[in-house]
């Protein structure tokens, strides 16, 4: 009541546009949390759904006969039952079974557990374009699932104050992520308070994904680096260097990390350009958004020969365009991609990210389509989606391979 009347109170004077923004902030902020605890009831954690043996089967490369067989003979992990009595398996109990038929074939390890080997890089894969519904969030989603599905260690890192990754992940940004614990913790320039990164990686209820969560916390590192270089005043490493050197102290732990970028070319934009090895550039085919793109890319070509110019040297094993939110029926969008293809040639990828009610609805409900149960949506157009989504990612591992000199 008091709230109410406050508000009313506000209202009915002449309101400055601090209050008012302000106020809509708290308001909306308040109702967010109301549906999420609807949704994610106080002590609840998000999980992942168990996979059939046929699923099982496609992502292992282990025939389905040999997962019953090794059931009945009680070898490998132990699936639980349906009440069909269907044998389901977390994925933890994948990565088992990847295990096992990596030691038992050593010849076809790869096969199995297509974890990075002794000579092959940590893949950074930077997903960027600083214009807004671009789809980089649902871009990192999608591609950090469909890697740790298929038996990746993926980290994925939240670079976007506006942390949409991480509320993906089940980590609500003013809620769950407190002070110093975004990536901006182990970036700080204040060495009494900054932290090492494996004391703000998060496991996630995604097995083989960790995660940097983000909130409003990292847009400190877009004011402090200013400050700083006025006053010339850091020690170390100079700001561009800082996230690549500290991802270089969990290399050991991963073999992609994915950075969902923020929507602009600020500093932690360029670190992130710096750190990785691969970018992949979000566009959505509507001329406007081409236009931004445009100037994203005359930015990001100057900022880089300034990077270079104090001494950066930029390594990265591939560029691509990924073409998002597409309507192949859309005749305006199919000659927006003709026109991308002509101009750019093989460096947009040939798969593309269609427009779908199955993604759209995975994402109301804080979901990539890989979290979806058959008989959520309609079969035909889930299975449409999962199709798209799965050859962009494959085109992306696929560069990845070859960037480790896999054939």
């Amino acid at each position: 009541m008091a709230i109410a009347n406050r508000v009313e109170s506000v209202v009915g004077s002449k309101e400055d546009a601090g209050s008012k923004i302000m106020r809509h902030a708290g308001l909306l902020s308040g109702q967010l949390q109301q549906l999420r605890t609807r949704m994610y009831p106080p002590k609840s954690e998000k999980i992942l759904r168990p996979f059939l043996t046929n699923e099982v089967s496609k992502l292992t490369s282990i025939p389905d006969s040999t997962l019953k067989l090794m059931s009945i003979e009680g070898r490998g992990p132990v699936p639980s039952r349906l009440e069909n009595n269907h044998r389901v398996y977390t994925l933890a109990q994948l990565n088992e079974l990847r295990a096992l038929f990596a030691m038992q074939k050593p010849a076809e390890a790869v096969r199995f557990l297509p974890r990075r080997r002794a000579g092959e890089h940590l893949q950074v894969v930077a997903v960027a374009n600083f214009k807004g519904g671009s789809a980089k969030t649902t871009t990192c989603v999608h591609l950090s699932h469909y890697l740790a599905l298929h038996g990746y260690r993926v980290l994925a890192l939240d670079l976007d104050p506006q942390a949409s990754l991480s509320a993906m992940f089940g980590a609500q940004p003013e809620i769950d992520v407190g002070s110093n614990e975004t990536i901006y913790a182990a970036l700080r320039y204040d060495e009494a308070e900054r932290r090492p990164i494996q004391e703000i990686i998060r496991k996630t209820y995604f097995d083989g994904i960790d995660l940097i969560p983000g909130n409003l916390e990292v847009m400190e590192y877009e004011h402090e680096t200013p400050r700083v270089l006025a006053n010339k005043s850091t020690s170390g490493a100079i700001f561009f260097e800082r996230l690549k050197l500290a991802l270089a102290e969990v290399e050991a732990d991963y073999d992609v990390v994915i950075l969902d970028t923020p929507p602009s070319l600020g500093f932690l934009t360029l670190s992130a350009i710096f750190a990785a090895t691969s970018m992949i550039i979000t566009v959505h085919p509507a001329m406007l958004d081409v236009a931004s793109m445009s100037q994203f890319l005359l930015m990001m070509g100057d900022l880089i020969s300034v990077l270079n110019e104090s001494g950066a040297q930029l390594d990265q094993d591939f560029i691509r365009y990924l073409v998002t939110r597409h309507n192949p029926n859309d005749a305006p969008q199919s000659q927006v991609v003709a026109m991308l293809r002509h101009l750019f040639g093989s460096d947009v990828l040939l798969p593309t990210a269609i427009e779908s009610t199955a993604v759209e609805a995975a994402g109301l409900a804080k979901r990539s389509i890989y979290e979806l149960e058959m008989g959520q949506i309609g079969r035909d157009t889930q299975k449409r989606a999962r199709e798209a989504v799965d050859a962009v990612n494959e085109a992306i591992i696929g560069l990845i391979n070859d960037s480790w000199g896999r054939t």
